[in-house]
Order: structure tokens, then sequence, then C-alpha cells
């Protein structure tokens, strides 16, 4: 591995051929380098190495205690961003950084070494002729590398290293052909907001200590209630740390809106409470029902058509047998965009059943909500307005850097009361300013990461049109697959039609198998075809896509695409990638 201290890192290949002696790799980093960053980029190639054309003199092979770099400074200015004197990382600790006496210049300088480390990751994200994953074994990478935790500190050098190895070995998220998540891909916006955030700091739940952020999430949060359709944006809601804490505040605040008395009480002084939702749920619904005390077998599943859809007469049947037996039913949450087969419930027939029976509407649409941005796929959640609450994750569909998940509810205040606690040492009453936007006490939290930022910052960068665009083409490249394999041999479908979201759901049948009769040997058989090819995928570090059974269907491939970098061609890429390593099987 080459060493941070020494001239510059291998760049432009997985192999560390861009070599800093070489003068047109150099000037090729920093014109990358300009690109992204702009000023930053040419401070960067000036500390690196004088100025933005010649590299220094020591070169990349040179041990890392052997090789401080040699800039002079010329400047006045204050802060000065040029180290005065060669500085060697091998010999400096986190206590020679500020806010040490003195500590201004090994801090700039280690931090644009950092930057370089991050601004090199980022150009590879997106360079197919790189690996999606080097992927090693979980005892091989203990074995290779000491993680433990010492009395001691290590130097700067080792750190910085430290820095390298782990990015060496993390999934390129960004990376055109990495299928394997909901969550895929680099926005540069988004990241340079994450950045931000982490620099300021702060927490949220006051405005005394994060004024613009504060606003910005009232600002953004009435943005996407108007956007649901409730009428002038009204309501509430909370950016959470994901889509499983959003379903969990809103069965919290459903229970509470039905039942007041057991915030003080608990459990023990109200009936029994029963929740419903479809079979293909996202499993944070039990987890919640857990949490809150109400018990996972106090949420009933309701049958789904062969799409992955939410049957209503099961809905209504299941809502009449739980009243016969005394329980009350308090929770029905529909889903928007199935994290399997990517399935829209009926939501306008789930709401009519809610209003009838008087339960809170609920509508899970983490994955699906960003479908709400496009005007040719809206359509999907028609009936989404008359929910109680939504959960949408923008960090999903949207491309915003985890975590961004929002919980918003119809009902202004509610939130508020279910969760409040009046802690006078944090929610003053006799502040010098509107105390509606000291929001700490309606989450469960007390400390809350800078969520909404990112996504406030990407809205202005790309406008709801630039979002409309990334979705409108995600789903037309999942029609393109579709269209690709439905007829095509050694590929079958789970299950009949056009895929509804970005979902597309399929058995890749290799040679072998194509002319046995569909028994259960057959289906054994399958059942190994999907973990094979993907163990293959990592291994050679490819790409990489998800596999699952589901019901009495075995392994099969799931795609899912919200990688704005994702083209035509990475599909077809896919394809035949499958094809080439599950041939043999």
């Amino acid at each position: 591995m080459a060493s941070p201290g020494s001239g510059f890192w291998s760049f432009g290949s997985e192999d560390g051929s861009g070599d800093p002696e070489n003068p047109g790799t150099a000037r090729a980093w920093c014109q990358v380098a300009q690109k992204f960053t702009g000023g930053i980029g040419n401070k960067l190639c000036a500390l690196l190495y004088g100025d933005a054309e010649k590299p220094a003199e020591s070169g990349g092979s040179v041990p890392p205690k052997a090789a401080p770099r040699k800039v002079a400074c010329t400047c006045d200015q204050k802060p000065c961003i040029c180290p005065k004197a060669d500085i060697n990382y091998a010999f400096l600790h986190a206590t020679d950084l500020l806010p040490a006496c003195d500590g201004e210049r090994p801090t700039l300088a280690f931090l644009q070494n950092v930057i370089d480390i991050l601004l090199q990751y980022v150009v590879k994200s997106f360079d197919r002729s790189t690996k999606v994953i080097d992927f090693h074994y979980p005892n091989e990478l203990l074995q290779e590398y000491n993680w433990e935790l010492a009395d001691q500190p290590q130097n700067l050098e080792e750190i910085l290293m430290h820095c390298q190895t782990t990015l060496k070995y993390a999934i390129k998220t960004g990376h055109p052909r990495y299928f394997n998540q909901l969550s895929t891909g680099l926005d540069m916006v988004g990241l340079a907001a994450d950045w931000l955030t982490s620099t300021a700091n702060t927490n949220m739940f006051t405005y005394e200590i994060a004024p613009v952020f504060v606003l910005l999430e009232y600002v953004t949060l009435k943005k996407m209630r108007e956007i649901v359709g409730w009428p002038g944006g009204s309501g509430d809601g909370i950016f959470s740390p994901g889509g499983a804490i959003s379903n969990m505040y809103a069965m919290l605040i459903a229970r509470y809106k039905m039942f007041p008395e057991v915030k003080e009480k608990g459990m023990a002084a109200i009936p029994r409470l029963i929740a419903f939702t479809s079979e293909h749920s996202h499993f944070s619904l039990k987890k919640g029902a857990a949490a809150l005390g109400i018990g996972t077998d106090s949420v009933i599943l309701i049958k789904c058509d062969e799409r992955g859809k939410m049957i209503p007469s099961d809905l209504e049947r299941r809502i009449l047998e739980a009243k016969q037996k005394g329980f009350v039913p308090f929770l029905v949450s529909a889903t928007a965009g199935t994290t399997v087969y990517g399935a829209f419930d009926p939501l306008l027939a789930v709401a009519d059943l809610c209003k009838k029976y008087k339960i809170w509407m609920h509508v899970d649409a983490a994955w699906g909500g960003g479908l709400l941005m496009s005007r040719k796929h809206k359509w999907k959640l028609s009936g989404v307005e008359r929910a109680n609450s939504v959960t949408w994750n923008p960090h999903k569909m949207m491309g915003v850097p985890l975590q961004c998940s929002a919980l918003l509810v119809r009902e202004e205040g509610l939130m508020q009361s279910c969760n409040q606690m009046h802690a006078s040492y944090l929610f003053q009453q006799d502040k010098h300013y509107d105390l509606s936007y000291d929001t700490g006490d309606k989450a469960l939290q007390c400390g809350r990461h800078v969520d909404v930022f990112k996504l406030w910052l990407m809205w202005r960068a790309k406008g709801t049109a630039g979002f409309e665009a990334h979705i409108d083409k995600c789903l037309e490249l999942a029609e393109y697959l579709y269209n690709i394999i439905k007829n095509r041999e050694g590929y079958e479908m789970v299950f009949d039609g056009k895929p509804q979201h970005t979902n597309v759901c399929f058995w890749y049948v290799p040679p072998s198998l194509r002319t046995l009769e569909d028994n259960e040997e057959r289906m054994s058989r399958l059942s190994k075809v999907a973990p094979v090819i993907k163990a293959r995928m990592m291994e050679y570090g490819t790409t990489m896509v998800s596999y699952q059974p589901l019901g009495d269907k075995v392994n099969f491939f799931r795609m899912v695409i919200s990688n704005p970098a994702a083209t035509h061609q990475d599909i077809d890429f896919l394809i035949e990638e499958i094809e080439r390593l599950g041939q043999d099987l």
C-alpha cells in the first residue's frame, strides 16, 4: 500500500499505476481535483506539488516515514494553507491538530490529505473499469490488518492509512453497476451537504443551536406534505434515522390518538390493540409493535395478490375478526413500493376501509414515495392524500445520501402532544423567539442528526424537475431490463407483467436445468443458483444484485435501480455477467 505521506497515492487504476512521478498523471490528477473542487483543487495541488503541474520529488514508493511533503510557503494569508516546513505525519499525532497551539498548518494539511483520499474514491466510484467491491472474507480482513484499539495513540501517518484502507474495502455504492440495495448512487451536492453538516456538528432539537437547519426542516417537510396532497402542506413531521423508525413513530402516534392515556399509564391501561399490514410489507411494522409493547402477534398480515398488492377484502375480513374478539384495530399500514416486488397497495380502497372502521391509515412509502415527484408515475400512489401519516425516504429513490427519512403527519400538534416531556433545561418557555421552532420535544430522540440539509441542498440544485427526470429514467431502465429478459432463454419472471417500480424479479435458469420438469427437485436446484452467482459477482467484484426467497418461491434475483449513474449498457452488462457466472451451474 502506498503511503499517505509519500508524494501522492495511486490514481486512475486499481493496481496503483497512476504514479505521482509521472508528470502526466500529476497533471491529470490536478485537473480532476480542480474540476471537482474548484479553488480547493488548486490549493490541494499547490499543497502537494508546489504548483498544479509539477509533482514533488519524493515518489510514491518511498516508505511512509521517509517522505515528508516539501512545499515552501509563499503566502501571508491567515489562515495559511501552506506548510512552512516539511510535514512528516509519522511524527505528528491528533494532539498536534487544532485546537493545539500552532495547530493550524498541520490541521489544514492533514484535512486536505483526507480530501485527497475522498476525491480519489469519488472518481473511482464512477469508473466502470474499477471493482464494485474488493471482496475479502471476514477472517481474511481480520488477519491482514490490526483493527484492535490500543491505549496509546497512533501517529497521523497511520491514521491516514486507516482512512485509505477503510475505503479500499468499502462497497462502492455509487458505482454504476451496484444494484444491491434500494439506496444506491453518490450525489455530489448531497455529499457536499453531508460534509457541511459534519463540520457544523450541531443538533436539531432547538432553534437556538441550529437556526438554519431547523428552518430548512420546516420548509422541506411542508413542501413534502404539499406533494403528498395535504392542503397548503398542513400537518407536521420529522426526519428520523430511517424508515423503520418513521414507521414506529406512526404506530406510536396512532396509538396515542386513540388512547392518549397510554402515555402515562402504559399498555396495561388500554385494550388489546391490533395493527394490519400486508404479507409483503416491511418487517419494521413488527419490530415497532415489539418495541412499543403491542407485541408482534398483534400485527395481522393481510393476503396479497400475485403482484404483491394487499387484497382489500381480506383486510376487511380480518378487521371484523379482530373486533369480534374484542380487540381494537388501531392502525392499517399500506405499502407504496414493497421491498421485494415493488408493489403499491390499493390506497383508495384501504382509505375507504380505514374511514369506515375509524382506523388510522399509515402509508409506508419509504421506497415508493419518490414517485410522487414524477408526473408520469405518481398515480401509483393515488389515495396517499387520505392517509393520516406517511413514511417517505429520500435516501432511497431520490438518491439523497444516507440517512434521510421523513415521517409526515396530517394532524398538526399531535406528534408534539404524543412525545413531549417538557425538559426545562432544553425547552425553556421564556426564550426570546418563537418556541414552535424548538422541535426536539416532538421527537423520541434527544440528539438528532441534521438529515434535512442534504435533501434541501439537492432540491435547490436539481429542482423538482431534476428529481422527476432521475425517477423517470430509473423506471425506464427497469422496463428496459424487463423487456430484454421476459422472453430471453434462461430467464423466468417471478410474476407476470411490467414492473410497478424499479424492482425486476427473475430467476436465471442455467442450461443444466432448462430441460427438467417443474418439480421439487428442480426447485431445490434452482434455489442454489442465485446465491452462487451472487458469491461469484462479489469475488470478481464486477457487479452486485440482491436475491431472496419469498413465500413458496425459491431464491430469485431482485434487481432494483435507483442509481442515477446507471445506463442501458450497465443493464446489458448485468445480464451478460449473470449468464457468464452461471453457465456451468
